[in-house]
């Protein structure tokens, strides 16, 4: 009787790869890391990686993608139960971290990508789109949470967004300075805070 072989998806050998990528940059770092090296480092050969991807830029930007793409799956899935900010929050702080992808799980990696990419003008507005897709992730768990909510006052989902981005992205990068004074749910109590101090209520 024959074995039967299994050969590994698209997106099983596309994952594969972001990990070995992953591994490979932070050992290596981002400029010298190789093409060999990251396919090596997956079990694969370069021809592999090249039916994949065109360059190891291209490789970067589909790990930046993926990220988001995870980041919006994620945070869409507890926003359909948890329609409340505070349960929302306490649903963040329980998630299970080992299911997140790479630059989830190491932010200083994340940085370095987002600066590789960003030191060539050309490629700043692909960066874009990604802060962009960031930021509506985030204006539509405002306008879901606090919709009617704020005593008031006219809420501005987008631009509040854009304020808590730039909180998240803030406390990741002190967090990496300074972790011993920046807990790791340092963000998500900041945000508990002002929402309190504000009035936000989500009752």
């Amino acid at each position: 009787m024959s074995r039967l072989r299994t050969r590994p998806t698209r997106d099983d050998t596309r994952e594969a790869l972001f990990e070995a990528a992953a591994r490979v940059f932070e050992q290596d770092g981002i400029g010298g890391a190789s093409i060999e090296a990251i396919a090596a480092e997956a079990g694969f050969t370069r021809g592999a990686f090249y039916s994949n991807f065109k360059s190891k830029d291209e490789l970067i930007f589909a790990m930046l993608e993926d990220h988001v793409e995870r980041s919006i799956r994620r945070n869409m899935e507890i926003l359909a139960q948890h329609r409340n900010l505070d349960d929302f929050i306490a649903a963040l702080k329980t998630m299970d971290r080992a299911r997140q992808d790479p630059l989830a799980r190491s932010p200083l990696l994340h940085i370095e990508m987002i600066l590789f990419v960003a030191r060539a003008e050309k490629r700043r507005p692909e960066l874009a789109k990604r802060l962009r897709a960031r930021r509506k992730l985030i204006a539509d768990i405002v306008e879901a949470t606090l919709r009617d909510s704020a005593k008031g006052e006219t809420l501005n989902p987008p631009w509040m967004a854009s304020v808590v981005l730039a909180l998240e992205d803030g406390f990741r990068l002190h967090r990496l300075i300074d972790p011993e004074t920046t807990p790791a749910d340092s963000f998500l109590r900041a945000i508990t805070d002002l929402r309190r101090r504000t009035g936000l209520a989500t009752d």
